[in-house]
């Protein structure tokens, strides 16, 4: 029992290698993921400056506690690299290639979670760098919690989001198999996870009735939340996010062995 679970860790950590190995040979795709981090957090220097000159506070933030916020949300929201994988489960059942994953010795849910601890291994460094230099450079005086127990619910937080986003990419990829086209619900993911996670414009912006509903979904606890933690903010709700966003990734992992166990049978290794 030991040896097989050894050797099953053993598949998945040498599939992480090797996909982040892989990232090296896409070295523009790190300078452009840089240059994101970097202009997203530009953007909000540019537009929160403007802002805070008529007033000392916007919804509690400082101007400093707002640009520690988006240097934070900015950060966590380059690490979350999953998107491609419903695109590339899609096009491989839609062509007929699928097959490749379908012969792994491994889960081919596992292998996808694999692949995404290796990207964001990869870029985890880079990010870093990249929201570093704007601390210096412009000389934030970056607020950060000194709570040890916040902290570790925050990282714990950050690996369930990026775990809970990799699970619904690979529910809407596989959803091919019953649906040929998944584009539209691609673009209502898009669209969502853009607005209620918070990376645009804090969530602590929007009125109250508002940021009660969005409680209740998965993406505000994916980098919204996080960020909040991180800056000193919003600590009790830190327990409570943990135990939502579980029940949200438990739920989800219940969908898809059900929507694979059901649909699976339809992929005759030929294509759509």
């Amino acid at each position: 029992m030991r040896a097989e679970f050894i050797s099953g860790y053993r598949k998945y950590r040498e599939a992480a290698a090797v996909n982040l190995k892989a990232q090296l040979a896409w070295r523009a795709d790190v300078v452009f993921n840089m240059l994101f981090t970097i202009s997203k957090i530009l953007f909000a220097y540019l537009l929160w400056g403007i802002i805070f000159r008529q007033r000392d506070a916007v919804a509690g933030f400082t101007f400093h506690g707002m640009l520690s916020y988006y240097i934070i949300s900015s950060f966590l929201s380059q690490l979350e690299l999953s998107g491609g994988i419903s695109g590339e489960i899609s096009a491989r059942i839609r062509n007929g290639t699928f097959s490749k994953y379908m012969v792994l010795p491994m889960n081919i849910q596992g292998y996808f979670i694999a692949m995404e601890a290796g990207v964001v291994a990869f870029y985890l460094i880079f990010d870093f760098l990249a929201a570093a230099v704007w601390v210096f450079l412009f000389r934030i005086r970056f607020a950060f919690t000194g709570e040890p127990l916040v902290m570790a619910c925050a990282a714990l937080m950050v690996l369930l989001g990026l775990l809970f986003m990799v699970q619904l990419n690979f529910y809407l990829g596989i959803l091919t198999l019953k649906y040929q086209e998944i584009s539209t619900f691609l673009m209502i993911k898009n669209n969502l996870v853009a607005l209620v996670t918070g990376t645009i414009v804090p969530l602590a912006l929007f009125p109250e009735t508002v940021v009660k509903l969005m409680r209740c979904l998965p993406f505000y606890y994916v980098t919204y939340l996080p960020s909040m933690l991180l800056t000193g903010r919003c600590r009790e709700e830190a327990a409570p996010g943990l135990l939502i966003l579980a029940a949200w990734c438990g739920a989800l992992q219940l969908v898809i062995g059900i929507t694979w166990k059901k649909y699976r049978k339809r992929y005759d290794g030929v294509g759509i």
